[in-house]
Protein backbone atom coordinates (compact mmCIF):
# COMPACT_ATOMS: atom_id res chain seq x y z
CA UNK A 1 0.00 0.00 0.00
CA UNK A 2 1.82 3.12 -1.24
CA UNK A 3 1.26 6.68 0.43
CA UNK A 4 -1.91 7.45 -1.19
CA UNK A 5 -3.69 4.97 -0.78
CA UNK A 6 -2.89 4.91 2.96
CA UNK A 7 -3.93 8.57 3.59
CA UNK A 8 -7.20 7.56 1.28
CA UNK A 9 -7.96 3.96 4.17
CA UNK A 10 -7.47 6.82 7.11
CA UNK A 11 -10.01 9.11 5.16
CA UNK A 12 -12.47 6.19 4.88
CA UNK A 13 -12.09 4.87 8.28
CA UNK A 14 -12.84 8.60 9.76
CA UNK A 15 -15.90 8.70 7.42
CA UNK A 16 -17.10 5.03 8.76
CA UNK A 17 -17.00 6.73 12.36
CA UNK A 18 -19.07 9.82 11.51
CA UNK A 19 -21.06 8.35 9.76
CA UNK A 20 -21.97 6.02 12.76
CA UNK A 21 -22.29 8.85 15.37
CA UNK A 22 -25.22 9.76 17.02
CA UNK A 23 -27.41 12.38 15.58
CA UNK A 24 -25.84 16.21 17.25
CA UNK A 25 -28.57 18.48 18.80
CA UNK A 26 -26.92 20.81 15.58
CA UNK A 27 -27.95 17.83 13.67
CA UNK A 28 -31.54 17.58 15.32
CA UNK A 29 -32.11 21.15 14.98
CA UNK A 30 -31.10 21.13 11.29
CA UNK A 31 -34.23 18.35 10.78
CA UNK A 32 -36.53 20.48 12.82
CA UNK A 33 -36.06 23.36 10.00
CA UNK A 34 -35.79 21.43 7.37
CA UNK A 35 -39.23 19.80 8.15
CA UNK A 36 -40.84 23.34 9.08
CA UNK A 37 -39.73 24.82 5.25
CA UNK A 38 -40.95 21.35 4.01
CA UNK A 39 -44.51 22.00 5.87
CA UNK A 40 -44.40 25.69 3.47
CA UNK A 41 -44.75 23.78 0.32
CA UNK A 42 -48.39 23.08 -1.55
CA UNK A 43 -49.12 19.36 -1.50
CA UNK A 44 -48.95 19.57 -5.42
CA UNK A 45 -45.49 20.83 -5.26
CA UNK A 46 -44.39 17.77 -2.95
CA UNK A 47 -46.31 15.32 -5.53
CA UNK A 48 -44.41 16.98 -8.69
CA UNK A 49 -41.23 16.37 -6.66
CA UNK A 50 -42.08 12.62 -6.12
CA UNK A 51 -43.17 12.56 -9.76
CA UNK A 52 -39.38 13.61 -10.44
CA UNK A 53 -37.89 11.30 -8.19
CA UNK A 54 -39.90 8.19 -9.91
CA UNK A 55 -38.97 9.17 -13.04
CA UNK A 56 -35.39 9.27 -12.37
CA UNK A 57 -35.27 5.91 -10.51
CA UNK A 58 -36.94 4.15 -13.72
CA UNK A 59 -34.65 5.89 -16.09
CA UNK A 60 -31.54 4.44 -13.81
CA UNK A 61 -32.75 0.61 -13.34
CA UNK A 62 -34.46 0.77 -16.50
CA UNK A 63 -32.84 3.06 -19.25
CA UNK A 64 -29.51 3.68 -21.16
CA UNK A 65 -29.56 7.71 -20.69
CA UNK A 66 -26.88 7.68 -18.44
CA UNK A 67 -24.30 4.33 -19.40
CA UNK A 68 -22.79 5.96 -22.16
CA UNK A 69 -19.54 7.32 -20.18
CA UNK A 70 -16.04 5.19 -21.38
CA UNK A 71 -14.16 3.20 -19.07
CA UNK A 72 -10.66 4.39 -18.03
CA UNK A 73 -7.86 2.18 -18.69
CA UNK A 74 -7.27 -0.49 -15.91
CA UNK A 75 -3.72 0.68 -15.54
CA UNK A 76 -4.81 3.60 -14.10
CA UNK A 77 -3.38 4.61 -10.18
CA UNK A 78 -6.04 4.95 -7.64
CA UNK A 79 -4.35 8.61 -7.04
CA UNK A 80 -5.02 9.28 -10.66
CA UNK A 81 -8.15 8.03 -11.00
CA UNK A 82 -9.63 10.14 -7.94
CA UNK A 83 -7.91 13.19 -9.39
CA UNK A 84 -9.78 13.01 -12.45
CA UNK A 85 -13.03 12.12 -10.26
CA UNK A 86 -12.19 15.30 -7.79
CA UNK A 87 -12.20 17.38 -11.41
CA UNK A 88 -15.93 15.99 -12.28
CA UNK A 89 -16.88 16.92 -9.18
CA UNK A 90 -15.64 20.97 -9.12
CA UNK A 91 -16.94 20.86 -12.52
CA UNK A 92 -20.44 19.31 -11.81
CA UNK A 93 -21.00 21.61 -8.70
CA UNK A 94 -20.01 24.71 -10.99
CA UNK A 95 -22.71 23.78 -13.23
CA UNK A 96 -25.71 23.28 -10.20
CA UNK A 97 -24.27 26.05 -9.00
CA UNK A 98 -24.75 28.29 -11.96
CA UNK A 99 -27.81 26.39 -13.16
CA UNK A 100 -29.67 26.88 -9.82
CA UNK A 101 -28.68 30.62 -9.36
CA UNK A 102 -30.92 31.08 -12.34
CA UNK A 103 -33.72 28.91 -11.84
CA UNK A 104 -34.40 30.02 -8.65
CA UNK A 105 -34.30 33.81 -9.41
CA UNK A 106 -36.92 32.63 -12.15
CA UNK A 107 -40.08 32.41 -9.01
CA UNK A 108 -41.63 29.72 -8.52
CA UNK A 109 -42.17 27.56 -11.39
CA UNK A 110 -38.42 28.06 -12.74
CA UNK A 111 -37.14 26.72 -8.87
CA UNK A 112 -39.29 23.66 -9.70
CA UNK A 113 -38.30 22.96 -12.85
CA UNK A 114 -34.71 22.99 -11.15
CA UNK A 115 -35.48 19.62 -9.40
CA UNK A 116 -35.57 17.27 -12.53
CA UNK A 117 -32.54 19.43 -13.64
CA UNK A 118 -30.45 19.10 -10.57
CA UNK A 119 -30.94 15.23 -10.64
CA UNK A 120 -30.31 14.73 -14.24
CA UNK A 121 -26.95 16.47 -12.96
CA UNK A 122 -26.36 14.64 -10.26
CA UNK A 123 -27.01 11.50 -12.12
CA UNK A 124 -25.05 11.85 -15.00
CA UNK A 125 -21.86 13.26 -12.26
CA UNK A 126 -22.46 10.00 -10.49
CA UNK A 127 -22.17 7.56 -13.62
CA UNK A 128 -18.84 9.18 -14.49
CA UNK A 129 -17.29 8.60 -11.49
CA UNK A 130 -18.46 5.04 -11.43
CA UNK A 131 -16.64 4.23 -14.83
CA UNK A 132 -13.92 6.45 -13.48
CA UNK A 133 -13.40 3.86 -10.53
CA UNK A 134 -13.73 1.19 -13.26
CA UNK A 135 -17.21 0.27 -12.81
CA UNK A 136 -19.35 -1.05 -15.46
CA UNK A 137 -22.89 0.95 -15.26
CA UNK A 138 -24.15 -0.88 -18.25
CA UNK A 139 -24.75 -3.61 -15.21
CA UNK A 140 -28.19 -2.86 -13.45
CA UNK A 141 -26.95 -3.98 -10.63
CA UNK A 142 -24.03 -0.94 -10.45
CA UNK A 143 -26.81 1.48 -11.30
CA UNK A 144 -28.17 0.02 -8.12
CA UNK A 145 -25.48 0.95 -6.07
CA UNK A 146 -25.69 4.66 -7.26
CA UNK A 147 -28.78 4.51 -6.55
CA UNK A 148 -28.07 3.40 -2.67
CA UNK A 149 -24.91 6.50 -3.01
CA UNK A 150 -27.71 8.91 -3.68
CA UNK A 151 -29.71 7.83 -0.39
CA UNK A 152 -26.74 7.99 1.81
CA UNK A 153 -25.93 11.61 0.73
CA UNK A 154 -29.68 12.61 1.48
CA UNK A 155 -31.13 10.88 4.56
CA UNK A 156 -31.78 12.06 7.86
CA UNK A 157 -28.93 9.70 9.89
CA UNK A 158 -31.14 7.22 10.77
CA UNK A 159 -31.97 6.35 7.42
CA UNK A 160 -28.12 7.02 6.05
CA UNK A 161 -26.54 4.07 8.92
CA UNK A 162 -29.20 1.77 7.69
CA UNK A 163 -28.21 2.44 3.58
CA UNK A 164 -24.23 2.43 4.86
CA UNK A 165 -25.10 -1.01 6.59
CA UNK A 166 -26.62 -2.25 3.20
CA UNK A 167 -23.75 -1.21 1.01
CA UNK A 168 -21.25 -3.07 3.37
CA UNK A 169 -19.78 -5.94 1.33
CA UNK A 170 -21.86 -4.91 -1.79
CA UNK A 171 -19.17 -7.10 -4.16
CA UNK A 172 -20.80 -10.25 -2.47
CA UNK A 173 -24.36 -9.14 -2.78
CA UNK A 174 -23.96 -8.63 -6.54
CA UNK A 175 -23.62 -12.50 -6.69
CA UNK A 176 -27.07 -12.68 -4.76
CA UNK A 177 -28.63 -9.72 -7.10
CA UNK A 178 -31.06 -10.40 -9.34
CA UNK A 179 -29.46 -10.27 -12.89
CA UNK A 180 -32.34 -8.28 -14.58
CA UNK A 181 -33.86 -4.70 -13.06
CA UNK A 182 -37.39 -5.97 -14.12
CA UNK A 183 -36.80 -8.40 -10.59
CA UNK A 184 -36.25 -5.57 -8.51
CA UNK A 185 -39.13 -3.79 -6.20
CA UNK A 186 -38.28 -0.47 -7.33
CA UNK A 187 -41.63 1.45 -6.36
CA UNK A 188 -40.74 0.73 -2.57
CA UNK A 189 -37.61 1.81 -3.28
CA UNK A 190 -38.07 5.25 -4.57
CA UNK A 191 -41.13 5.63 -1.72
CA UNK A 192 -38.42 5.35 0.95
CA UNK A 193 -35.90 7.33 -1.35
CA UNK A 194 -38.22 10.27 -1.85
CA UNK A 195 -38.92 10.97 2.04
CA UNK A 196 -35.13 12.31 2.24
CA UNK A 197 -33.86 13.63 -1.38
CA UNK A 198 -32.78 17.54 -0.82
CA UNK A 199 -35.06 19.02 1.80
CA UNK A 200 -32.39 21.98 1.65
CA UNK A 201 -33.49 22.67 -1.51
CA UNK A 202 -36.85 22.90 -0.55
CA UNK A 203 -35.93 26.83 0.40
CA UNK A 204 -35.14 27.63 -2.87
CA UNK A 205 -39.02 27.43 -3.91
CA UNK A 206 -39.38 30.43 -1.33
CA UNK A 207 -39.49 34.29 -2.74
CA UNK A 208 -36.41 36.52 -2.33
CA UNK A 209 -33.92 33.91 -1.20
CA UNK A 210 -34.51 31.45 -4.03
CA UNK A 211 -31.57 32.42 -6.36
CA UNK A 212 -28.69 32.98 -3.16
CA UNK A 213 -30.51 29.74 -1.88
CA UNK A 214 -30.50 27.46 -5.24
CA UNK A 215 -27.30 28.25 -6.10
CA UNK A 216 -25.50 27.68 -2.56
CA UNK A 217 -27.88 24.68 -2.29
CA UNK A 218 -26.77 23.30 -5.59
CA UNK A 219 -22.81 23.50 -4.85
CA UNK A 220 -23.01 21.76 -1.79
CA UNK A 221 -25.50 19.32 -2.10
CA UNK A 222 -23.58 17.93 -5.36
CA UNK A 223 -20.20 18.89 -3.30
CA UNK A 224 -21.96 16.33 -0.23
CA UNK A 225 -22.80 13.81 -3.21
CA UNK A 226 -19.35 13.77 -4.11
CA UNK A 227 -17.64 13.04 -1.51
CA UNK A 228 -20.23 10.22 -0.57
CA UNK A 229 -19.89 9.03 -3.94
CA UNK A 230 -16.28 8.86 -3.54
CA UNK A 231 -16.21 7.43 0.26
CA UNK A 232 -18.75 5.03 -1.19
CA UNK A 233 -16.28 3.16 -4.17
CA UNK A 234 -13.19 3.24 -1.37
CA UNK A 235 -15.68 1.03 0.33
CA UNK A 236 -15.47 -1.69 -2.89
CA UNK A 237 -11.95 -1.15 -3.34
CA UNK A 238 -11.44 -1.67 0.21
CA UNK A 239 -13.54 -5.08 0.32
CA UNK A 240 -12.15 -6.26 -2.84
CA UNK A 241 -8.35 -6.50 -1.04
CA UNK A 242 -10.00 -8.00 1.84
Amino acid sequence: MNSYEQQVNLALQSWKLELMKKPSRLGSLATKVQRKINSYIPTKVHKAITSAIKQMVKAVLFGSTYTTSAMPDESLSLLHRESLVQAKIDSYAKTGAAEGGITGAGGFLMSMADFPILIGIKLKMLFEIASLYGFDVRDYRERLYILHIFQLAFSSKTGTQNIFHQMQNWNEKLIVLPESADQFDWQTFQQEYRDYIDLAKLAQLLPVVGAAVGAVANYQLIKKLGKTAMMAYRMRFESLKI
